[in-house]
């Protein structure tokens, strides 16, 4: 990774940030310029797809990083993307509702985007075997079962592109508005899977409930190659009828 930085002018190394579960994320400077650079695993069509819905989400007033071009003027070099340091603190109590605000924002203007290349959302998934970091057909035939009645349970739900992991280390508010961090996970899929991860929720109780039985779902099948521990702990709270996300 250090070497192919060198298409960004060999930028100084400040050294690795914490939460990049399944990428590696450096913190890097550029005189007083401070970036983050993460490698992904994602095809360049993927990491087009990423780039193209920063660019749609910040000229839509929603505040995300913003790319930094190579040298060359790539976006991407070998998978390496390199973006805007984005300041702001963790989201406290009181601004779950602006969080919300957000995501349905993000919801509302990425209606009929297409999907991302590679991936399959959970109604995609009710027949397709693999998508993203999904793969059913690595899984126990029961433990896929389990998970397609929790993601049919979503039918008829608005479909637009989710962040994927709108937990608080991918959120940073900054006077009064919330911004989101980190968009791998991201695809086209169900509305309320983001709203279901969310402390607190606007989502009537019955909808609420679908939600969350659906996002364990996603995390126990997504998570089931990479984070085999967390996937298997998630396909335990579903099969028990308990939902819990980190």
């Amino acid at each position: 990774m250090r070497d192919v930085l060198a298409g960004w002018g060999r930028p100084t190394v400040v050294g690795p940030i914490g939460g990049g579960n399944r990428n590696p994320v450096l913190e890097l400077r550029v005189g007083r310029q401070r970036l983050v650079a993460r490698r992904s695993r994602r095809s360049p069509a993927s990491l087009d797809w990423e780039i193209d819905l920063l660019d749609h989400l910040a000229g839509n007033g929603v505040a995300v990083p913003v790319i930094v071009p190579a040298l060359d003027g790539r976006r991407h070099v070998d998978g390496v993307i390199v973006q805007s340091w984005f300041d702001g603190s963790s989201p406290g109590p009181g601004d779950w509702s602006a969080v919300a605000g957000t995501l349905r924002l993000i919801h509302e203007i990425t209606a009929g985007w297409p999907q991302r290349p590679g991936f399959a959302g959970t109604r995609e998934l009710l027949t397709a075997d693999h998508g993203g970091d999904v793969d059913l057909a690595a899984m126990p035939a029961a433990a896929v079962a389990a998970c397609r009645r929790a993601w049919a349970g979503l039918a008829g739900a608005q479909e637009a592109v989710v962040h994927g992991d709108p937990g608080p280390a991918n959120i940073r508010m900054a006077g009064g508005r919330a911004g989101f961090l980190d968009w791998d996970e991201a695809r086209v899929d169900y509305s309320d899977l983001d709203l279901a991860e969310l402390p607190a929720s606007d989502l009537e109780p019955a909808r609420l409930a679908a939600a969350r039985s659906a996002a364990t779902a996603w995390e126990a099948a997504n998570g089931w190659i990479i984070e085999p521990g967390y996937a298997r702990r998630q396909l335990d709270l579903l099969r028990s009828g308990q939902h819990g996300f980190s």
